[in-house]
């Protein structure tokens, strides 16, 4: 099968001819018809997580795809062949990853049947991106009225973000450059601030000069989350999804941080496609690359400003 995979941590990806995976009792083997990708992939690949991680080489890269099931291993009762589904399809200890026109993935794993009337290059856009921004707004613990800045708002978590604290009944006010303002408002967010256009807590201040309920920082360093820090009132929470917060310290100050991971599930993702159903969850994906231009595609990723989801098609 055809694979997008690097020799070492560090090598640069190349398409190339691997085995087709079996399925292993519990298992399910699914025909990928695409694959999405997420900026931890190339963080992956680049041996950012090595000392947790041993996986096989050639390691296929990718977590996110979505696909038909074609065959399944014994014990299998919740799945069958021919049905379309969603999730993360990640085995580094045996090479696998998403970017494969095959993958498999446990049927108790982080996998769910496909949101009706999706289609799988949407599909593939969702896992780790809508997921992430589901476990944010969880531990953000978000109630209506209050006012929340959401800063990576254009990106795949943050797209997901605002839909899903706008319906908590939250007010949103997302960064966005003036090319985007439109955008992310059709999202759900009442207010914007340009991230190009000087300090953003001093926009969101001149605004709101008695703070604001939470932050959700998306994208940033220690050091650049810092001033964001004074946006909180009281009480208020920040949660990061690059592990980027002291808790301690903030607790110190009567301030509530989370450093936000994503823990995936079929439950979640069942979740999300329920969301997705009901028309309370839309996707964007902003660029559909086929498989054999993905390692052209990843070599640049990582210096575009993203607007939605890159997904590779199989």
């Amino acid at each position: 099968m055809r694979a997008v995979a690097i020799s070492a941590f560090g090598a640069e990806p190349l398409l190339i001819e691997a085995p087709q995976p079996e399925p292993r009792p519990g298992e399910l083997l699914v025909r990928l018809r695409a694959a999405g990708y997420n900026p931890v992939d190339s963080k992956i690949a680049g041996g950012a997580m090595k000392s947790r991680m041993s996986p096989s080489f050639p390691f296929i890269m990718g977590q996110d795809g979505a696909g038909v099931v074609t065959a399944v291993g014994a014990e299998v009762s919740g799945f069958r062949p021919g049905e379309e589904v969603y999730g993360r399809f990640t085995d580094p200890a045996r090479g696998l990853g998403s970017y494969a026109e095959y993958g498999v993935v446990a049927q108790d794993g982080p996998v769910a049947r496909m949101p009706a009337g999706m289609i799988p290059e949407q599909a593939a856009a969702v896992p780790t991106a809508s997921g992430t921004a589901r476990d944010v707004i969880a531990a953000a613990g978000l109630d209506e009225g209050q006012t929340v800045l959401i800063v990576g708002a254009t990106g795949g978590v943050g797209q997901s973000a605002i839909q899903l604290a706008a319906l908590c009944g939250a007010r949103v006010i997302a960064t966005a450059g003036p090319a985007d303002e439109e955008f992310v408002r059709g999202l759900g967010a009442a207010e914007t601030v340009n991230h190009r256009g000087g300090p953003i807590a001093e926009q969101v201040l001149a605004v709101h000069p008695d703070g604001i309920d939470a932050v959700l920082e998306l994208v940033s360093p220690p050091e650049a989350i810092a001033p964001l820090e004074k946006l909180l009132r009281p009480g208020g929470v920040i949660c990061s999804t690059v592990h980027a917060l002291d808790p301690g310290a903030l607790a110190a100050r009567e301030l509530r941080g989370v450093n936000v991971i994503n823990q995936a599930s079929g439950e979640k993702l069942s979740d999300l496609a329920d969301l997705i159903d009901a028309g309370k969850l839309r996707v964007r994906v902003e660029a559909q690359v086929p498989l054999e231009r993905a390692p052209a595609t990843l070599a640049g990723i990582a210096d575009r400003h993203a607007r939605g989801k890159t997904v590779f098609t199989l």
